[in-house]
C-alpha cells in the first residue's frame, strides 16, 4: 500500500469537484478508475462536481443511513449502479500432465455483504453515519475481491465531522436567530460531537495501516466547502 493523490491531477479530477470535498486514496486509486473504469468514473465525477450537501436535508435526524446517504445513493441509482451483495466462490480444477480435466474440489465460498452502490468494477460505499466499524468491513472486503480479481478499485463516501460540526453550529445560530426567544433551542438537531461513527479521519486511520491491501481505494469526505450556500429553514 502507498498513500498518492492522483486526484490533484485536473484532468483526473476537474475543480468543479475536487474543490468542493476532501480526498485521500491509496495506489494512484482516481488515475486507475479513469483508465481502466472510465464510464464509471465519469460517473463518479459528475455526482462530485454537481451533489451540494443542503443544510434542510442535513440537518435533520436520521437513522444510520439517513436523508444525505439516501441522497448521494439515488445520484449513482440514477446512473445506472446498483445496492449489490457480492460473494466470491472459489473451485479447484484438478488436471492431468496431458491436460485432460479429472475432476475438481469442492467450491469454496465467501460471503460478502451489501454494497450500497456496485456497477462494473467498481464499489462505492457511502458511510455517513454508521458505526466506525463498518469501515473495517468495508476495507477487507474490497481487498478480498480486488486480490481475487473481481474489482478494480473501491470508493467510500464520508464526511468530515469537524468541518461540518463548525458548519451546522454556524448555521443553526443563524437559524435560531430568527425564532422568537421562547423557541430557540441551542442544541444541534444531528449529533456530530461523537468520534465513534464513520468519518473521514477514521477512514484515514485505517487506510493508513494498510487494511485494503493493494486495493485502489478512493476516501472522498464532505466538508463545509460541499455546502450549497443556503440557510437552514
Amino acid at each position: 500500500m502507498f498513500l498518492t493523490s492522483t486526484y490533484d491531477l485536473p484532468h483526473v479530477l476537474p475543480p468543479a469537484a475536487r474543490q468542493h470535498w476532501d480526498f485521500m486514496e491509496s495506489n494512484s486509486a482516481a488515475a486507475v478508475m479513469q483508465a481502466v473504469c472510465p464510464n464509471e468514473w465519469a460517473d463518479i465525477v459528475e455526482v462530485l462536481s454537481t451533489y451540494r450537501l443542503d443544510p434542510n436535508s442535513w440537518l435533520k435526524a436520521g437513522g444510520n443511513r439517513g436523508d444525505i446517504a439516501e441522497e448521494i445513493d439515488g445520484e449513482f441509482g440514477k446512473r445506472g449502479w446498483v445496492e449489490a451483495r457480492l460473494d466470491l466462490e472459489t473451485k479447484g480444477i484438478l488436471y492431468r500432465k496431458s491436460g485432460d480435466r479429472i475432476g475438481e474440489l469442492p467450491a469454496v465460498k465467501q460471503e460478502g455483504y451489501l454494497v450500497d452502490n456496485f456497477k462494473n468494477r467498481v464499489v462505492l460505499d457511502v458511510e455517513w453515519n454508521a458505526k466506525d466499524g463498518n469501515l473495517d468491513r468495508d476495507l477487507a472486503s474490497y481487498r478480498s475481491w480486488f486480490e481475487a480479481g473481481v474489482i478494480s478499485s473501491a470508493v467510500i463516501i464520508t464526511k468530515d465531522r469537524l468541518k461540518l460540526l463548525s458548519l451546522a453550529r454556524k448555521l443553526w445560530a443563524q437559524h435560531q436567530a430568527t425564532l422568537p426567544e421562547e423557541k430557540r433551542n441551542a442544541k444541534l438537531p444531528i449529533d456530530l460531537t461523537t468520534s465513534t461513527v464513520t468519518a473521514f479521519d477514521k477512514a484515514q486511520m485505517r487506510v493508513k495501516r494498510g487494511v485494503m491491501g493493494t486495493c485502489p481505494v478512493l476516501i472522498v469526505a464532505a466538508t463545509d466547502a460541499t455546502w450549497n450556500g443556503k440557510p437552514f429553514l
